[in-house]
């Protein structure tokens, strides 16, 4: 194999480290002497080495054997790596690196982001919908009008959409007050409505059942009897 070809053997060859931990080492306190050192105890588990050891490691780091077996104890006491036994076909026990620890802490790191950006969305789109209130109402909202979305929000579990749904309907139906949204959100939660297709969907069904029972009860032919098409009154559901 020639120069060129065997430059390019090395650089077709897949580098194999996690890109989760490649983004994420630094936000979990790593220094990049310790992320070296992971990522060699990596490689000789791919090598077939479970447990090498710091004069090993050392081999390939610019750090000496000393410093290499300090991160190791770091790496141990805060969580980050273990050692397991692990038992051979004939019985003898062995100890192992494990990078479990590494990855779970990485797990959980993103999953508490992940949490974090949801509460932010909320604190967001709860900020959007009482600005939307006090809009409808061309007025700032009264404490007690505050109380009473903040329960829709904390206690009914409504999605700030649905609720702003329900303000929609009411300022269509020309009914702005909290009493008649406390109504359409009564009857939503009532038939299981959690998005706002569902609520369209079922207002649709309300409607054309008081239609069809309008147009059974009333004759086509009579002229002062011409078929409307009432809005649903949420006040009677």
């Amino acid at each position: 194999m020639n120069d060129e070809l065997l430059l390019q053997h090395y650089m077709d060859v897949p580098v194999s480290i996690p890109s989760i931990l490649m983004t994420n080492y630094a936000k979990l306190g790593l220094t990049e002497e310790q992320f070296m050192l992971l990522l060699h105890i990596r490689c000789y588990a791919q090598e077939g080495n479970f447990f090498p050891t710091p004069d090993q490691l050392q081999s390939r780091m610019i750090i000496d054997s000393e410093r290499c077996t300090y991160h190791l104890k770091k790496l141990l006491t805060k969580g980050f790596l273990s050692i397991q036994e692990e038992q051979d076909e004939d019985g003898r026990l062995s100890e192992a690196f494990s990078l479990r620890p590494l990855m779970e802490k990485i797990v959980n790191h993103l999953l508490n982001q992940a949490m974090d950006r949801d509460r932010n969305q909320k604190k967001i789109e709860e900020g959007q919908l009482f600005q939307r209130f006090e809009v409808e109402f061309s007025r700032p909202l009264s404490p007690m009008e505050m109380e009473m979305i903040s329960m829709w929000l904390d206690e009914d579990n409504h999605a700030p959409v649905i609720i702003e749904a329900a303000l929609r309907e009411a300022v269509v139906s020309q009914k702005i007050n909290f009493r008649y949204i406390d109504r359409i959100l009564h009857d939503w939660k009532k038939n299981g409505i959690k998005t706002v297709q569902q609520a369209k969907e079922h207002g649709e069904r309300i409607r054309n059942h008081h239609q069809n029972n309008k147009t059974f009860q009333e004759p086509a032919s009579s002229p002062q009897n011409k078929t409307k098409h009432p809005r649903y009154n949420w006040l009677k559901g």
